[in-house]
């Protein structure tokens, strides 16, 4: 009955403000059931370049990659539910690792000890969309993401370099607003290509004197990693 219901409010939104699914393009749905269950996440652990561990819950391509672009490009902040829900699991597993477990839980009201950390956009980027689509996909998983990191310079788009022009591109890039000495974090971002991104946070925090205790992504690319535990 519930999901009828459902159906019946979505297609008299449709008829109100109509959009296509952001996945296929098929019309009068943000996302339709079959792009959702493209979302059903996997969550698998991969190894960053410093041998840390990122959990990851999609592979970006197909549905994600479109649902993801559309978010992230197009302005359709109408996904950032349903691919949230993905970021979710990724975001409890990598909290789930020993490093985190020692320090705090998920119920932050009750152990307040980890904190949930975005990958800031670059300046540029919030500029075009208005707003920072990894920080939107944490609130809308329940996390309120702690705004420490800004970034401090520009950089050149990352989607034509190498492994090692990203970490150069990037080091460097970003810097915490205050000091964070004492103070644990689970960094969170949308995408895992080579790691460049996750390594440049985590440095910013351990600069300012902060510990990363974990890692979570919402998807990794495969084209460059095939199935292998490497992000």
């Amino acid at each position: 009955m519930g999901s009828r219901i459902t159906g019946a409010l979505l297609d008299a939104l449709a008829v109100l403000s109509p959009v296509d699914c952001a996945g296929c393009g098929s019309p009068d749905r943000a996302l339709c059931e079959h792009c959702q269950l493209e979302l059903e996440p996997a969550v698998t652990p991969r190894t960053l370049p410093d041998g840390s561990t990122v959990f990851t819950a999609l592979r970006y391509e197909g549905v994600v990659r479109r649902t993801l672009l559309a978010l992230k490009e197009s302005g359709r902040t109408d996904v950032a539910k349903p691919l949230s829900a993905s970021l979710s699991a990724a975001v409890e597993r990598a909290a789930l690792e020993p490093a985190a477990l020692e320090r705090a839980s998920l119920d932050r009201a009750a152990h307040p000890g980890v904190e949930f950390l975005a990958v800031p956009t670059s300046r540029s980027a919030w500029r075009r969309r208005g707003y920072d689509p990894v920080a939107l996909l944490c609130k809308r998983a329940g996390y309120e993401p702690a705004k420490l990191l800004r970034s401090a310079r520009a950089t050149r788009s990352q989607k034509t370099l190498g492994s090692d022009d990203r970490a150069l591109n990037l080091h460097d890039s970003m810097k915490s607003r205050v000091p964070l000495c004492g103070r644990r974090f689970i960094l969170v971002d949308d995408v895992v290509t080579t790691g460049a991104t996750l390594a440049e946070a985590a440095r910013a925090v351990r600069a300012a004197g902060g510990e990363v205790v974990g890692y979570a992504a919402l998807a990794f690319t495969p084209r460059l990693f095939g199935d292998a535990e490497r992000a």
